[in-house]
């Protein structure tokens, strides 16, 4: 959490238009929801440990799947391996969205990566 009563920072990032004035007071929590955005991934190496570039790209796959399908990636995922559907996806939308998804547990269905069902459909 941020500390941004000149609302400097969110301006900087974008999160608030030039004209949304330049301090906090007065503004109510509808005026500022555009800055209520959610960091998705911090990481944090030492510097004698190096960077794991392939983990990097792992995770930014997984990322943007997650975001772009509204679905969930196991550990170690790779891109084009089957997806999570999440729990807040009802059976019913889970049936449109994913035909023929499996059932693993109650609270665990999987699902073909979306686009990896796209490239097979299109073919």
């Amino acid at each position: 959490m941020i500390g941004n009563t000149e609302l400097k920072i969110a301006k900087l990032y974008d999160m608030l238009p030039a004209k949304a004035g330049e301090s906090c007071d007065g503004r109510t929590a509808a005026d500022n929801a555009t800055v209520r955005k959610k960091i998705k991934l911090t990481m944090s190496y030492p510097m004698s440990s190096g960077l794991n570039f392939d983990q990097i790209l792992r995770v930014l796959d997984s990322l943007q799947v997650c975001a772009k399908h509204n679905v969930a990636t196991a550990v170690n995922w790779e891109p084009g391996q089957d997806i999570i559907i999440p729990t807040s996806v009802s059976d019913e939308r889970a049936k449109q969205k994913f035909p023929g998804f499996k059932t693993v547990k109650p609270y665990l269905r999987v699902a073909a990566h979306p686009e990896t069902e796209k490239v097979a459909k299109s073919a």
